[in-house]
């Protein structure tokens, strides 16, 4: 008789997901392939991979995700499933050694609940409006994948980092998390300078018709932005420490 390991065998596709309680949409054809102990996570920007442990006797069954390659190496993610024929729904502990008790992801926990259903669906399209062009191309055009991201010191999950885009055309830039436009910005910037310059008018959210002084550095396909809070000082270096109310993100285009 199969076992739950044996169930989950195959490729499954993320159909939502929920992190910090805050709920996102699959960012295209993001999927989880199962092979023997092993598993792999494909169309999350980066490419997890490591070995699956499940105890489908414990009540709820548990999971462990111990990762050894990708930007997790040497992790282990604590969880819990449930497994309904073609149906699987995961609940993982991204930081931290406790595991969760109930499907339930609540702001600041780490805890992320996905929804998966066997086989490979089609990428799907993005709900939110990229912006309009405002300009001819700059060096940001184009769409960016989030590598890394740090607000006023504190990084960012790994399994957030994951759902984050920079869409630019011309001289307007949307940050795009799941569903959720987070920052929509004009933008100007002067590559002569050292570091070279970028400064928002922000037009979108909270701080909307506010203005960002910040600093950008392009390596081939990679880009690092640091910004100041509204109406702070200019950056003079890529740095991000509690108190300061920097951003520090790190992207690739995609």
């Amino acid at each position: 008789m199969p076992n739950d390991l044996d169930k989950l065998q195959g490729t499954w596709t993320v159909e939502a997901m929920e992190v910090d309680g805050q709920s996102l949409s699959s960012p295209g054809d993001a999927r989880v392939v199962i092979e023997g102990s092993r598993f792999t996570t494909l169309g999350m920007g980066a490419v997890y991979e490591g070995t699956v442990e499940v105890d489908s006797s414990a009540n709820p069954a548990r999971i462990d995700m111990k990762f050894d390659k990708g930007p997790e190496k040497g992790n282990t993610n604590l969880g819990i499933y449930q497994l309904k024929g073609d149906s699987w729904k995961l609940c993982l502990a991204t930081r931290g050694t406790v595991r969760p008790e109930s499907f339930q992801s609540t702001a600041g926990s780490g805890i992320a609940v996905e929804t998966l259903v066997r086989g490979k669906a089609a990428p799907k399209t993005r709900k939110t409006k990229d912006p309009e062009s405002s300009g001819p191309p700059t060096e940001f055009e184009g769409e960016w994948r989030m590598v890394s991201g740090v607000m006023d010191g504190k990084a960012m999950d790994a399994s957030a980092v994951q759902w984050v885009t920079r869409v630019t055309r011309g001289k307007q830039t949307s940050i795009i998390a799941g569903p959720q436009t987070i920052l929509k910005v004009e933008f100007t910037f002067d590559p002569s300078t050292s570091p070279a310059s970028i400064e928002y008018l922000n037009l979108h959210g909270p701080a909307k018709g506010k203005r960002q002084a910040g600093i950008y550095r392009i390596d081939g396909d990679v880009l690092t932005v640091c910004t100041a809070a509204p109406g702070a000082a200019r950056p003079g270096e890529f740095t991000s420490l509690a108190g300061e109310g920097r951003s520090l993100t790190v992207w690739k285009r995609a």
